[in-house]
């Protein structure tokens, strides 16, 4: 196992660690759960660009790595759900783009053709990460708000664009 693919199971290990601090509870719990989170999220950096930069991309890294940025990004919402910091219908619409995004993928795979990510992805992405990592703090209520409209905004809006762009995989469907 390359040293990008130990950096992407590091991330898959430190979600339960994520959870268990919060579910224990224990002293300073969002705090130690955000710099988990962090330090995680860098993970997903650092190992993309490992392995680009040194020739260690590998067929379970192209598997694993979406799947751990989606279960620890899903992981943090389930918990604000939980604890009454989004509405659970805000976690569906992420889960519904998701799998969308992954089933369009599949049957784009299957054709021989290859759809990468593309930039509204990657600012939903990212503003995804900001507002999770704000909703760990100690925010006002309008705060989360916004972030809770910021997530569920760019998620509709990459999804859409992304079905948009590729309505012809969806057309050759049979």
């Amino acid at each position: 196992m390359n040293t990008a693919n130990k950096l992407t199971m590091l991330r898959v290990l430190m979600i339960p660690a994520f959870l268990l601090v919060l579910y224990l509870g224990v002293p300073g719990a969002n705090y130690w759960a955000l710099a988990i989170f962090v330090i995680a999220s860098l993970t997903d950096t650092l190992d993309g660009y490992i392995a680009r930069h040194y020739n260690q991309t590998t067929d379970f890294g192209k598997f694993m790595d979406p799947l751990a940025d989606k279960c620890l990004v899903t992981a943090a919402m389930l918990w604000f759900v939980e604890i009454g910091q989004m509405p659970g219908w805000a976690l569906l619409v992420v889960i519904i783009r998701e799998f969308g995004v992954s089933g369009l993928r599949m049957v784009a795979a299957d054709k021989g053709r290859v759809i990468a990510a593309g930039w509204s992805g990657k600012v939903k992405t990212a503003s995804t990460m900001v507002c999770i990592v704000l909703m760990l703090l100690p925010i006002s209520p309008w705060i989360n708000s916004i972030c809770v409209a910021v997530i569920v905004l760019t998620t509709i809006y990459s999804g859409v664009e992304y079905f948009m762009k590729n309505l012809d995989v969806l057309s050759q469907v049979k």
